[in-house]
Formats: structure tokens, sequence, C-alpha cells
């Protein structure tokens, strides 16, 4: 099978990190996989990385945790040219494109003669109605195509139930069936001892408005400082430099960490030195983020909103509404001053991804699904 992101490990965010352990537990079941995605610095243009072959092509990459429109154009241009000549001497089965766009555009396009079924991964900002304060009129221009990508597809594929709501209200006429993502419970484990006091914060994601970590400056803001805390925040992004100005003016400056972009083997670490992860974002697909802090054992501060809503149960975390730092200020002050809560709950969010969201389990799902659109 062949599969197109223009993101895949070490560029990239969830969506990269997610089509990376797909692609790999999808090899480990004993299938062939080939993924094409963007070329990036030194990274060679070929290679296996865990079985599965690696193709990367030039596409104006100019930075490693994002890109731009132009990035993206130049992806569906290089990405045609050369899934046309995978197509034509190596024939996959199946091809399957992470976001409506650009990758689904890639298979859509595909001349007559050589069209292969395709199934379209949805992951949140190739959705019409998602981010509208990002996209809106990205999404009002792309729409169209995305209808006809989106129609032509044997399959497209939501990885939550609330992007599925999403994905039907812009295009009713397509079913659209569940795949959540998955964790690798390796990768991602509680360390063997973690000390629960004093409180320490983590984040892990993109600097971008959609996050929500203005919102969780303010309601930080307002938790007395007798209380004891620290927040690292794992990623970079356009807003860092908002939120830096943001910590300054509420006092926060001493408390927080800005760590910075890094790579996808150096994240387990964070986690693992952590005891609450907070994550207050204001749209997401299924947050990987989430699930690997699930899966090392931490509890969980969210927003309730699609993706969290199905991975954060009561016994693991506490959601509170988005944009609301009064919600998001009492929870933490209840999180914050109780240790043994907060390793109730890391324990039981542990136990649940193992139970519920493995990548064998995701690939397995993948897998089904193919053989159906053969």
């Amino acid at each position: 099978m062949l599969l197109l992101n223009p993101e895949y490990p070490p560029i990239g965010g969830g969506a990269g990190n997610a089509s990376c352990h797909l692609a790999q537990a999808l090899t480990a079941l004993g299938h062939e996989v080939t993924v094409l995605t963007v070329r990036y610095g030194t990274l060679p243009r070929q290679e296996e990385q865990v079985g599965v072959r690696v193709v990367r092509i030039p596409a104006l990459r100019r930075r490693p945790d994002r890109s731009g429109a132009l990035e993206q154009s130049a992806f569906v241009l290089s990405g045609w040219v050369q899934t046309v000549r995978l197509v034509r001497h190596w024939c996959p089965d199946v091809i399957l494109a992470f976001f409506g766009a650009p990758s689904g555009i890639i298979a859509w396009a595909l001349p007559p003669g050589l069209r292969v079924p395709y199934v379209v991964a949805l992951r949140g900002g190739d959705v019409p109605g998602f981010r509208p304060y990002d996209f809106a009129t990205y999404h009002r221009l792309i729409g169209p195509v995305l209808r006809r990508v989106w129609r032509r597809a044997a399959a497209v594929v939501a990885n939550s139930q609330g992007l599925r709501d999403l994905a039907r209200r812009f295009d009713p006429t397509v079913p659209i069936r569940v795949i959540p993502n998955g964790v690798d419970p390796q990768r991602f484990a509680p360390p063997e001892k973690r000390t629960w006091a004093p409180p320490r914060l983590l984040f892990v994601g993109r600097l971008v408005y959609q996050k929500g970590l203005d919102v969780l400056l303010e309601a930080l803001a307002g938790v007395p400082e007798t209380l004891p805390w620290h927040l690292t925040l794992v990623g970079d992004g356009p807003y860092r430099p908002t939120l830096e100005a943001l910590a300054a003016q509420r006092g926060l400056k001493e408390r927080l960490t800005f760590a910075g972009w890094h790579p996808p083997e150096r994240i387990p670490a964070f986690y693992r030195e952590a005891n609450l992860f907070v994550f207050p974002s204001r749209d997401e697909g299924m947050p990987n983020a989430v699930l690997e802090a699930m899966a090392s054992g931490l509890p969980v501060l969210a927003t309730r909103i699609a993706g969290n809503e199905e991975l954060v149960a009561p016994e693991v975390g506490v959601l509170v509404p988005r944009d609301d730092p009064t919600a998001l200020r009492e929870a933490l002050l209840r999180l914050l001053s109780d240790a043994s809560l907060r390793q109730r709950l890391g324990v039981a969010a542990c136990q649940r991804v193992m139970e519920h969201f493995t990548w064998e389990a995701t690939a397995q799902q993948y897998l089904d699904l193919f053989r159906e659109v053969r």
C-alpha cells in the first residue's frame, strides 16, 4: 500500500507521527508499505525505517514543525508526478491519503488508466468548519475540490466521532467511518517511579491559537502563589511570542519553560518527567498528545471537544469547556492540590489506553477497510 502525507517524522506534528506508527504497524502485520512524503534539509531521498520504505520528494519545505500554502501546493505537484511513477512501476493495491488536501488531491487526480482505490484519512484541518478562525477562507476556496476528492474515494475515515459529525455537515452524502488513533505502548510508558509532588505540568503540541494556551495562562495566573507548580511547553509555532509576552504580563515567566520543538524520539522523556498533562485546545480531531500522555501514566486536564471527549473518561482526567479560564482554573486548583488524585487518574489513564487504543488495533481496522475497497 502507498501512504501519502506531507508530514512524516522527523518533520511535522501529530498527523506525521500517526502515519508513521500506522505504517509500521501495517508492516508488522506482514504488509508492504511505501510512504511518500516531503524532503527537508539533509534527510535522505529514500530509506527504510522499521520495514517501511520512505520516499521523500522536494516540496519547498522550510521548517520542520509546520508548512504553508505554497509548500502544500508544491507537494501536490511533485507528489502527483512521483505517485504516477510509483503506480506504474509498483502497482499498490490501495492508497491511503492522510488529509483530503493535499494528499487526497494527488490520489484523486491520477490519470484514468492509473487510478488506484484510495482512502482519505481526515485529520481535522482538512475538514471545512474545523478551526474557522484559521481556515475559513481556505475551506471556502478548497471546498469544491474536497467534495470531489471525498466522493471519488473508496472510503473516507475520520479519527473521532466529533470530526465525523463535522465532516457530515460539510457533505452528508459521503459515508464516513471512524477509526481512532493509537499509541505505541513500548515508546510511551510510565517511568518505573514517578514523584507526584510538586505538580509538574506538561503541554506537547504546536504553539498556535488553536491550542488554547492563552486560556491556560490566564487560568494559571489566578492560582494562589502559595501553590507550587511548573509548566513545560514542548513545541514551537507562530503564537510563541504572544504566549511569552502574556506569561511575563501575568507574572508567570519564572514558572514556565518554553522547551521549543523536539524530534519525536525526545518526546517520551518529557512525559516521564511530568505528573499532569494539560491540553486546553479549541479544536482537535483525535489528539495524539493526549493518547501519549495517558499511555505515559499521566492524568489529563483538557477541554471538552471532539477527540478529547472520547479519550478522557471521568476516571482518567477532567474535562472543562473550551475558552473558559474560570472553569480551567477551578479544575487546576483541584488537581494541583491533590497529588493522590493525580496518581489515581494517571494509573487509570494508562490502563484505558492499553485496553482500547493501540496502533496494532488501529492498523487492523484499516486492513479490514482496505480489504473491503479493493
